[in-house]
């Protein structure tokens, strides 16, 4: 997943969350602090994938997520992360790319496609400071079978005879590859296809059935505890 760089206005802070994606936060003029149980970073930040943190707010932002382990998401978990889970992104780098992104959100028609766009750019900003070792091919095999069964009931015996492994070895060798036990990746898949059709205009109750979980308040409390806020601050940014 490389979500759009979404901008919002907001306030206050969350709670502390994890989710596994790599985040990008950036400035479009607001004020912001990125904070793990270990360190702080104000202004332009990236965070680790699964790394509990909070966010606090003030103002015009921009959040991009990016799937870790994307190509892109790998090279970027290489080049930031060696040292820190939250790192400060250097402005000369971005500075550009954000300024384009408050432009678009001023404009009194800001387009989805110049979103994708910027987001698309940054990535590949980001990414290009190194290059990562793809991972593992039979948790490749995973990967893919999980996106692509999303409307069945997966188990994780069936993804690991797609990929030709035991049960005992794929459960092992999943954690050790993405830090997630398999399970708990499904539902961040789910989490992810429930806010791209809410963002394709679909409600959160809709959105959130058709992506496979058993009601809205499942849902709801799923995405509180991997972003920090209630989902219904997605109908505000």
């Amino acid at each position: 997943m490389e979500a759009l760089p979404r901008p919002g206005a907001l306030s206050n802070s969350t709670d502390y969350h994890s989710h596994h994606a790599i985040q990008v936060s950036l400035s479009l003029g607001g004020r912001f602090e990125l904070r793990t149980r270990k360190t702080a970073v104000q202004g332009t930040a990236a965070v680790a994938p699964d790394e509990s943190h909070v966010f606090e707010a003030n103002g015009l932002i921009a959040i991009l997520f990016v799937e870790p382990e994307s190509e892109p998401g790998r090279a970027i978990c290489q080049s930031f992360f060696r040292t820190a889970a939250l790192v400060s992104v250097p402005e000369p780098l971005v500075a550009d790319i954000t300024k384009r992104l408050e432009t678009a959100y001023c404009s009194s028609t800001m387009e989805e496609k110049v979103l994708e766009g910027l987001g698309r750019s940054l990535v590949a900003r980001l990414a290009g400071l190194s290059s990562a070792k793809p991972p593992e091919p039979r948790v490749q095999k995973m990967i893919e079978f999980a996106a692509s069964h999303l409307d069945d009931a997966i188990t994780l015996e069936a993804a690991a005879r797609s990929a030709g492994l035991s049960p005992s070895r794929a459960r092992h060798l999943f954690v050790e590859q993405t830090g997630l036990p398999f399970r708990t990746y499904l539902l961040w898949l789910k989490i992810v296809r429930a806010v791209g059709l809410f963002s394709n205009g679909k409600s959160l109750t809709a959105a959130a059935h058709e992506a496979g979980f058993a009601d809205s308040a499942h849902f709801s409390r799923t995405f509180r505890r991997m972003f920090g806020i209630p989902a219904a601050a997605l109908q505000i940014l």
